[in-house]
């Protein structure tokens, strides 16, 4: 019998891990699956990990669990740091692994546009750490607004920059409205919450602008009756920790600026530059190849994809990566058979954002239409429960989006680091 053959999967988001799973205890592949983390991040509801509503546990699942049962499925913990694509070889920080087929599915990382200030001071979300690291931050500010030493300082912790208005920047916004709506006056009854300003910025005319004329319009108007103000057609283009500059010159303080503008693809070290776009996602053919690799196959956000229904690329979004990567799963088992592989076909099913309670926008492709309010939120919800892993964590979210929406409260404002730059106050008379 033929050795089976080795399978090397980077990265354990929706494509890497749905390739995996797709081909679990299959005779023909023995499988590595390498990732940074020993879990599958969720990334949808990163924002409601950072807005108190989720614990990061209930959005995240063990790899090693995930694959229990697998005769052919081995978990390496590392980071990759370069393909030898001649040597069939990958470099990692856990030593040299060699490979029959190599999967690079590890997604994309928040793009600063070269702003180094930005990078410094803003806070990105694009993992489970990160998404803490701002709950901690939001948190943090709100108390040091309760004991500023005077009203400009308490206005700067209060005020809150989001930039970007893709589905991250709209759902992150209305997360924090909601909670200024509902949650901080019975925590903070010391603060005049009227001043808390939650300021979307986005360089283009729309939020969503992906998404239909209708549901961009309705998201904007959802988003300004929850009080967010919303600022289209401008740009941060400057952060320095306590001032967000627009383009305009004009400034905003705020110890709070959260960057959702954008995405670069984490391409790894050995890749063609040919093979690269401006945007660092990897060119490849219809059945998911790379040219300068036989043997080296892309997935998920990191791949660049053009078919005529998207002729500048298929959009970075979780359906696509998981239908992706189960189509691949499909080819690889057709070439243990002995034969080729077939070009992705992929009919897209339409895109959903959520803004609020009883507040999503979702546009169907199939039939087109769009629609939104109470019943695009449940669809919104539904769908995304469906995705999670395991039944554990989808009842973890289901209580606690329950609890939610009957107590208008949740219970994770916990601070679970020392605040890294205090307010000092100076000695005075204690004040009664």
């Amino acid at each position: 019998m033929e050795e089976p053959k080795h399978l090397v999967i980077v990265g354990g988001g929706f494509a890497g891990l749905k390739l995996a799973r797709s081909l679990s205890n299959h005779p023909a592949y023995r499988i590595t699956l390498i990732d940074r983390h020993n879990f599958h991040q969720f990334q949808p509801l990163f924002y409601q990990v950072a807005t108190a509503s989720l614990e990061a546990s209930s959005i995240s699942f063990p790899l090693r669990k995930t694959f229990q049962g697998s005769r052919n499925v081995r978990i390496r913990i590392a980071e990759l740091f370069s393909v030898d694509a001649g040597r069939s070889t990958i470099q990692t920080s856990a030593g040299p692994i060699a490979y029959d087929y190599l999967v690079l599915a590890m997604g994309a990382d928040t793009n600063y546009f070269g702003n180094k200030d930005v990078q410094q001071y803003a806070f990105p979300m694009k993992t489970t750490m990160e998404a803490m690291a701002l709950r901690n931050r939001i948190v943090e500010n709100l108390e040091a607004a309760a004991s500023a030493p005077d009203e400009a300082t308490r206005q700067r912790h209060l005020n809150v920059v989001v930039v970007g208005g893709g589905p991250t920047g709209v759902e992150l916004s209305g997360a924090i409205a909601e909670m200024k709506r509902f949650i901080l006056p019975k925590d903070y009854p010391e603060l005049d919450l009227s001043k808390m300003h939650i300021y979307l910025v986005e360089n283009s005319p729309y939020v969503l602008n992906a998404m239909s004329p209708a549901a961009k319009e309705k998201a904007r108007a959802y988003l300004t009756r929850m009080g967010v103000e919303v600022m289209t057609g401008t740009a941060v283009k400057d952060y320095d920790g306590t001032q967000a500059i627009l383009k305009d010159g004009s400034s905003i303080p705020t110890a709070l600026v959260i960057w959702a503008a954008g995405v670069r693809g984490n391409v790894p070290k050995g890749i063609s530059p040919d093979d690269v776009t401006p945007q660092n996602r990897i060119r490849v053919d219809a059945t998911g190849r790379i040219a300068s690799g036989e043997n080296i196959f892309v997935l998920g956000d990191l791949s660049y994809q053009e078919n005529a229904e998207f002729p500048k690329g298929m959009p970075q979004l979780a359906n696509i990566a998981i239908a992706q990567a189960a189509f691949m799963a499909g080819n690889f088992k057709r070439l243990a058979k002995g034969k080729a592989f077939e070009p992705f076909h992929f009919k897209f099913q339409g895109s959903m954002a959520t803004v609020g309670r009883n507040k999503a926008v979702v546009d169907l492709n199939s039939p087109k239409i769009s629609f939104q309010g109470l019943f695009a939120w449940l669809v919104w919800m539904s769908v995304h429960l469906f995705l999670l892993m395991g039944f554990k964590n989808r009842l973890l979210v289901f209580i606690n989006w329950a609890y939610k929406y009957v107590t208008f409260d949740n219970s994770l404002r916990l601070i679970y680091t020392r605040p890294p730059y205090p307010i000092q106050v100076e000695e005075t008379e204690a004040v009664s």
